[in-house]
């Protein structure tokens, strides 16, 4: 997916929500958007948006000295998400369609996004993900490529959100590859996050090698590149990896909540809308 337009005021404002995660310091604020200002007249609108965070997210690591800026909001997603684990699956056990459930609840934990979406009520995105029709509607397809499937690889998003795909991973009942990405960008989860959530109880945890906030496979390792091609389901989580790869062919089932207008006109859909959409086959 390319950049548009929109895309650019989004560039400041991720920058300027981080920046402040992490400072007080309104000169450091204000170089930080400087900064961002000058990349501008650079921004390929041929590239997708995560090639620009890289730039974005870089520029508030190099200005505040801060690795990982959402790092406490990371660490209280996760734990708040444990804390729901035992009534996410008893909402699972007691569904007349488990699979479908957990995947509308997977596709609830996509909320917790600090960078599209930085207020969001949890409990209130959970009910509306499992009562809510989908807009784009393909879990039939999903669940006939997962029937035949038997290498599948799952690509994390956020790292609160993890806990929810743990819940996914367990009612897939079959091997699964879990991944996400090398370094801290956002809130994206790293391998430490997945960790955290338990993830290795359930899954093969590895890095793909690649520093945006999506999954560019010009920037991945060879070892997941080789994995993804591969594969016999992909199933990709949230906005970051649609950007990156909704123009990709194969096994490849997006699940997310559209939570910005550029998405909305891409997919077709509106924002707040709940999605499962096949890639192009």
């Amino acid at each position: 997916m390319k950049t548009y337009l929109d895309c650019i005021p989004c560039f400041f404002r991720q920058a300027l929500f981080a920046a402040r995660a992490v400072t007080e310091d309104e000169d450091k604020i204000k170089a930080i958007l400087d900064k961002v200002g000058m990349l501008v007249p650079d921004i390929a609108m041929s590239h997708t948006p995560p090639e620009t965070a890289i730039r974005v997210y870089g520029i508030v690591r190099e200005v505040t000295g801060v690795k990982d800026p959402f790092k406490p909001m990371k660490e209280r997603a996760i734990k708040s998400a444990l804390g729901m684990v035992s009534v996410l699956r008893n909402m699972v056990r007691e569904s007349q369609d488990p699979l479908e459930t957990a995947v509308r609840i997977a596709i609830a934990g996509n909320v917790i996004d600090f960078g599209a979406n930085p207020e969001f009520h949890l409990e209130q995105e959970i009910r509306d993900a499992l009562e809510k029709p989908l807009a784009v509607d393909q879990y039939k397809a999903f669940g006939e490529t997962l029937e035949h499937a038997e290498k599948i690889l799952y690509l994390a998003d956020n790292a609160g959100e993890t806990v929810f795909d743990r819940i996914l991973i367990e009612v897939l009942e079959k091997p699964v590859t879990y991944i996400v990405r090398d370094v801290p960008i956002i809130n994206d989860a790293t391998l430490e996050d997945a960790k955290e959530s338990g993830l290795e109880e359930v899954a093969s945890v590895l890095s793909s090698g690649c520093d945006a906030p999506g999954t560019l496979l010009s920037r991945c390792s060879r070892a997941f590149v080789e994995r993804f091609s591969q594969a016999d389901l992909i199933i990709s989580k949230g906005q970051g990896n649609y950007e990156t790869l909704s123009g990709e062919r194969g096994p490849l089932f997006f699940l997310l909540k559209v939570k910005c207008p550029v998405i909305a006109r891409h997919i077709g859909s509106e924002e707040g809308d709940i999605i499962i959409k096949r890639s192009q086959v």
